[in-house]
Order: C-alpha cells, then sequence, then structure tokens
C-alpha cells in the first residue's frame, strides 16, 4: 500500500455495482456470522475472515471474480490479500457495510 492508496478508498456501492455487472461473481461478506445476520448487502455470501482458509470449500473456482466487503473495510482488505495468496486471481476490496446506501437483508 502507498501513500496515495491512503487517498482512494474502496466505495461499496460502485463495488456492489460491479460485482451485479460481473458474470459469475461472488459477493463475500468477511464480517462475522452475527454481523452478517444483523444485516447484509442481498445476493453476499458469508465467511468469517478468521476462516478464510475455508474459501476453497465455499469458492471452488479461483478464476471466479470475487467482491469482498465487511464493516469499514479493514477485514477486507486482509480477506482480499489472503485470498490472493491463496491464488484467486481476480479479488476485490469493495470496503465496508458502514457506506452502504442500498437495502439490507436480514
Amino acid at each position: 500500500m502507498g501513500i496515495f492508496d491512503l487517498f482512494n478508498r474502496a466505495d461499496i456501492n460502485s463495488g456492489v455495482q460491479e460485482y451485479m455487472q460481473t458474470e459469475n461473481a461472488v459477493l463475500l461478506d468477511v464480517r462475522t456470522d452475527g454481523e452478517y445476520r444483523e444485516g447484509h448487502v442481498p445476493g453476499s455470501i458469508n465467511l468469517d475472515v478468521n476462516n478464510i482458509n475455508n474459501a476453497p470449500s465455499v469458492i471452488t473456482d479461483k478464476q471466479t471474480p470475487i467482491f469482498v466487503y465487511c464493516y469499514s473495510g479493514s477485514r477486507s482488505a486482509r480477506a482480499t490479500s489472503a485470498l490472493k495468496a491463496m491464488g484467486y486471481a481476480n479479488v476485490k476490496n469493495i470496503g465496508g457495510i458502514s457506506g452502504w446506501r442500498g437495502k439490507i437483508e436480514r
């Protein structure tokens, strides 16, 4: 991460829009199960960042486009790095649900 990355924060709203326009993409919420149940972006699946090593059982194709979010963007950044290190080729951190302006599913 360079100094200019601090000014280039991920925007979950444009990230979800990109997800919706991407064929066979996965929207991945890496918050805890409890946080996910309290409210999440519709269409997302939950895999706690602390269990990110289980990703191959959830997303088998490592070419699948994956859009990752959490609450603020910090855990999704960690998860994105871990997924890339595991060989996932199309992973994008889209930030935090705290900035989401769309519908919340419970």
